[in-house]
């Protein structure tokens, strides 16, 4: 391979540099391009069966290995170790999901017509970009993966170039299921590089989990192209605890859902919206259970807060707070960067946000938690809803038929309601507004990518 080291893993709890990374030259970018494309005819020739079993393969080998593959996502990303092997597990569950579900799911639909047989047949379109980032190293690239590779499509990857060492690993995993070469292909290229691949005509498609930001310049990439373009973005999610709500229950997943991998989540709860008449006490919880992380070497099992992933995202999420915090908003719980070695942000929980805040309009991206009170529920809904993001939700109530009536009213893609907000292989994901378009994951997920051709047959 003729490339240049110029990719770098770093360790978030040290700051050491772990390894560098060789960005493909033009040459090698060529070859591989070339490769996903032959693979991509005999892929998609084979029978459903025999992808899904080198799906149940994969899953083997994610677990025969979950011990390794989490302490290197512990290494390059500052997971919590007892998450990462968490990460692995999903991993597994997915490959086995779309490998016993595929088949089904891709099967011709009949319909009736006036024809002698008509129907609708689902057939691969070819080799699918995925531009995938950093937070879920793992289980980003997976959630992709297992229903496009199991439609008859190979996976061509653009990895965030601080996990790059993740993407190679992923990709060694392939080959030892047995999956032909070409199937699975790592691009360790910069991110200016990733137009030009998009507008290779062997590409057929592309999809993308990250930010708003990169998500515009993907989905001008793709339309540019005529290309189909799966997104899923940012988010800001709202976390509505009504009067009746069991508060213990609701603080102690509030806390779950806002600092699990430190904060870095799209789907993390970000928004606290209390009721008037419980938000003393609710407040009073979360802070109280919100103090009492610890931060400190992800590896080690009494750390409860690893540290965020990257210094300039550290940087980026003290700014957001410094210019809350200037114009008027409140401390329920100071916080911070951490001095010394690693990127280490102690949690703060913030009140009194208002529009005129960066806090109030942007993804909180780390340990910062914002809570509003509000009088009543039709309040409530209307501040849910008040923001350019819509992946997720969720209602706390004791009032279930009460719970799933606001949570249909939340404008987003996916609102649960006394549970927290996360992706499961048997049901869409996905987000509406800023927070992207398409769905991964279940029957949906495995159709993104699929020509949905129409035969008559008289």
């Amino acid at each position: 391979m003729n490339c240049s080291a110029t990719l770098k893993s770093i360790d978030p709890a040290t700051g050491e540099q772990l390894a560098t990374w060789g960005v493909l030259d033009d040459t090698a970018l060529e070859r591989s391009l070339a490769l996903a494309s032959r693979a991509a005819e005999h892929w998609s020739g084979l029978a459903v069966e025999q992808r899904c079993a080198a799906l149940s393969r994969l899953a083997d080998v994610l677990e025969s290995q979950r011990e390794p593959l989490a302490r290197l996502i512990t290494q390059e990303m500052g997971k919590l170790h007892a998450e990462a092997l968490a990460e692995i597990d999903k991993c597994a569950w997915v490959c086995r999901y779309y490998a016993e579900q595929a088949p089904q799911m891709l099967a011709d639909q009949i319909v009736a017509t006036e024809a002698r047989r008509s129907l609708v047949a689902c057939q691969p379109l070819g080799a699918v970009l995925a531009v995938m980032p950093w937070n879920f190293p793992f289980w980003q690239v997976f959630r992709a993966a297992a229903p496009i590779l199991a439609a008859g499509n190979v996976l061509v990857l653009k990895h965030a170039s601080n996990v790059t060492g993740c993407g190679e690993a992923i990709a060694r995993l392939f080959t030892e299921a047995g999956f032909p070469e070409g199937v699975f292909v790592h691009l360790p290229i910069e991110a200016r590089r990733v137009a030009r691949v998009i507008a290779d005509r062997r590409v057929a498609a592309v999809t993308l989990t990250g930010s708003d930001t990169a998500g515009r310049a993907v989905a001008a990439a793709a339309g540019q192209a005529l290309k189909k373009c799966v997104l899923e973005l940012g988010g800001s999610d709202p976390f509505v605890v009504l009067e009746d709500a069991d508060l213990e229950q609701a603080a102690t997943t509030a806390v779950t859902s806002r600092f699990m991998n430190c904060g870095q989540s799209c789907i993390a709860a970000k928004r606290f919206i209390v009721l008037d008449a419980v938000a003393d006490a609710f407040t009073e919880a979360f802070v109280e259970k919100t103090r009492n992380l610890q931060p400190g070497p992800p590896a080690d099992p009494g750390s409860t807060l690893a540290p965020m992933a990257r210094a300039d995202l550290r940087d980026e999420l003290a700014g957001q707070v410094q210019d809350a915090v200037s114009k008027g908003a409140r401390r329920l719980l100071a916080g911070g960067p951490v001095e010394g070695e690693g990127w280490y942000y102690r949690p703060e929980v913030l009140t009194d946000v208002t529009p005129d805040m960066r806090a109030w309009h942007e993804e909180l991206f780390g340990p910062v938690a914002v809570i509003y009170r509000v009088p009543d529920e039709a309040e409530a809904l209307r501040l849910a809803n008040a923001t350019a993001f819509g992946l997720g939700g969720s209602v706390w109530t004791e009032d279930r038929e009460r719970g799933e009536q606001l949570a249909r009213g939340l404008s987003c893609g996916c609102a649960f309601v006394n549970s927290l907000v996360r992706s499961d292989p048997r049901l869409p994901f996905g987000g509406i507004r800023d927070s992207g378009y398409g769905r991964e994951l279940s029957l949906l997920g495995i159709r993104e990518f699929v020509n949905q051709k129409t035969l008559w047959i008289d």
